[in-house]
């Protein structure tokens, strides 16, 4: 398959919001080596058209849901200024036109006053660290009934949609950052009904576990990426995604003191 020429199909559902045939399944496939260099054209065609990284997200660390979408090892992506929002508060309205089956994932993400790297010893990793929130990222995908492989979601934007960021809390406000994120539980609900609980361990074993993980992967897999000083780093789904419409109210409660719930509405 013609690395050029997938990645503009996909950027061209982007724009259009609409389905397009999993690349895996046609002639020849796709491997996932062949899938980051699509996601590598589409980096460089999003900064073409004026867009700019803003940071990465990392999806499928929860182990608790790689067999219900047939993927069983992490992926990732850039955020970009077009997909992130900063909150000042803990509210917010979005519209999901332009997003295809979007879903909603509640997370862990990690801001960042220094370049971190992979194998860096415990005290260096944290120091690169500014500061600790919880998120909302909008996954959505241009294959039906989310049904891929894991080459397909890299080439796929990792199925980023949208990330929005609640109030920043700065890491000195942690004791043990490490365990109280891993011991983090989060309940999810949809118009005051809740529908699902997680928990920071179902990250890779907790988000900053998930975080060193996936710095060693990426110098592997994508080794010209790199996180820079105010990057932001999303580590991944506590719970299931869950399917979003427009109209709905979606509240999460973080059991951590220095963590914000959040309410997240969709527009009509």
């Amino acid at each position: 398959m013609e690395t050029a020429a997938l990645a503009d199909e996909l950027l061209a559902a982007w724009d259009g919001a609409r389905l397009i045939e999993l690349p895996s399944a046609r002639p020849g496939g796709l491997t996932l080596a062949q899938a980051f260099e699509v996601a590598d054209v589409l980096r460089a065609r999003r900064i073409a058209r004026g867009d700019a990284p803003r940071g990465y997200k990392i999806g499928f660390t929860n182990r608790t849901i790689w067999p219900r979408y047939g993927v069983f090892a992490p992926i990732w992506a850039p955020v970009w200024r077009s997909t992130l929002t900063l909150l000042e508060g803990s509210e917010a309205t979005v519209s999901l036109a332009g997003l295809v089956q979007p879903r909603l994932e509640p997370e862990i993400v990690f801001g960042f006053v220094a370049p971190p790297r992979a194998g860096m010893p415990d005290a260096e990793l944290l120091a690169c660290i500014e500061w600790v929130a919880h998120g909302f990222e909008i996954v959505h995908t241009h294959f039906a009934e989310w049904r891929f492989t894991a080459a397909d979601t890299v080439a796929d934007f990792a199925l980023h949609g949208r990330l929005i960021v609640g109030p920043r809390v700065p890491v000195a406000r942690f004791g043990r950052l490490g365990d109280e994120l891993a011991e983090l539980q989060l309940t999810l609900s949809r118009d005051d009904v809740d529908v699902d609980t997680g928990r920071g361990a179902n990250v890779l074993d907790g988000p900053l576990t998930a975080l060193r993980l996936w710095l060693e992967a990426m110098a592997q897999h994508t080794p010209r990426w790199s996180v820079r000083a105010g990057d932001v780093v999303t580590t991944g789904t506590l719970t299931d995604a869950w399917p979003m419409a427009p109209g709905q109210v979606w509240r999460s409660r973080p059991d951590h003191a220095a963590l914000h719930g959040l309410t997240l509405r969709t527009a009509p």
